[in-house]
């Protein structure tokens, strides 16, 4: 009787495990687009700073990150347990977020450029350089762990809306497997682009005649020329998927505007066509909502700016 109650329990265990590995991976493939953005974010924001100073910013801003989802997660089970009704509207605001966020970045990119001003951090008054230095890397540091939070929150409400309809202990497995697993993937990646280049210049500067140095120059020069290409390639994928994500989260919480591109999806006659013209079409519902939200946004600012001339 006492072997048949363990192997109960023992089943019982599996089947809730390999429920939470499940949701873990379509939670995972669900902020997936979060994550790509996370790391071309977080990357930029570290460099800059000193070579031998890259590692500990990275562990610094990685610390914030844990931080912010140790806070992030028991926030989440909390309303997932007293306001479940919260859950859908937490998901349109983060993909609405998401979708200014990228619409802003182009915007700036494209119409604000020469704002962008780049001041000598030996110029600051009242500062030796060593100083400064440390203050402008605890800001960078600070400004990274303020990213990481938006963008935590928005990995965790995902994350909610996809096991919102389990039981509370797989919420909390589900969540706290992506939270670590997310935190430790992000800045292990994050930590390997910032020294990437610095191991293409090792391999670049061995010396020796011989085959085995030959080829590791060649690798180093090819991993100098490589290294910014890939920034900008996750840059770009980072704010495609910052769309795709957020248009995706907004078209199947309004049901009319998802049944509508369902219908448009169906009309097309190609197979390949008729399976990608969704996320296609979630991506373009994501660009012109993150217009809608910053022409708003201007239109406050430039309001607000004309009150307080008056």
């Amino acid at each position: 009787m006492a072997g048949a109650s363990l192997l109960t329990l023992i089943d019982d265990i599996a089947t809730i495990l390999d429920d939470v590995s499940v949701m873990t991976k379509v939670a995972a493939k669900k902020t997936a687009g979060v994550l790509g953005d996370d790391l071309a974010l977080n990357a930029q924001q570290v460099s800059g700073v000193n070579a031998d100073r890259e590692l500990p910013v990275v562990w610094a801003v990685a610390k914030g990150s844990a931080i912010n989802k140790i806070i992030l997660v028991p926030l989440a089970l909390v309303i997932s347990g007293l306001a479940n009704w919260l859950v859908t509207p937490l998901l349109m605001l983060g993909g609405l977020f998401l979708c200014f966020e990228g619409v802003e970045k182009l915007f700036h990119k494209f119409f604000h450029a020469e704002e962008h001003i780049h001041h000598d951090p030996k110029k600051l008054i009242g500062q030796d350089e060593s100083k400064t230095l440390e203050v402008l890397e605890k800001e960078k540091v600070k400004g990274a762990i303020r990213t990481d939070f938006v963008l935590s929150a928005e990995i965790i409400v995902i994350t909610l809306g996809t096991v919102a309809t389990a039981a509370f202990t797989q919420q909390i497995l589900v969540l706290t497997g992506i939270a670590a697993v997310m935190t430790v993937g992000v800045y292990g990646l994050v930590a390997g682009i910032v020294k990437l280049d610095d191991g293409g210049l090792y391999l670049a500067s061995c010396k020796g005649k011989n085959l085995v140095a030959a080829l590791k120059r060649k690798l180093g020069f090819g991993i100098l020329w490589f290294a910014p290409h890939m920034m900008k390639t996750l840059s770009v994928v980072g704010t495609a998927a910052m769309f795709l994500v957020g248009g995706a989260i907004l078209v199947h919480g309004i049901p009319m505007v998802h049944h509508t591109i369902q219908h448009i999806s169906n009309g097309i006659n190609n197979g390949f066509l008729q399976s990608v013209m969704p996320t296609l079409l979630d991506g373009v519902f994501g660009v012109i909502a993150g217009v809608a939200v910053l022409m708003v946004m201007l239109a406050v600012k430039k309001l607000l700016k004309i009150i307080k001339v008056k």
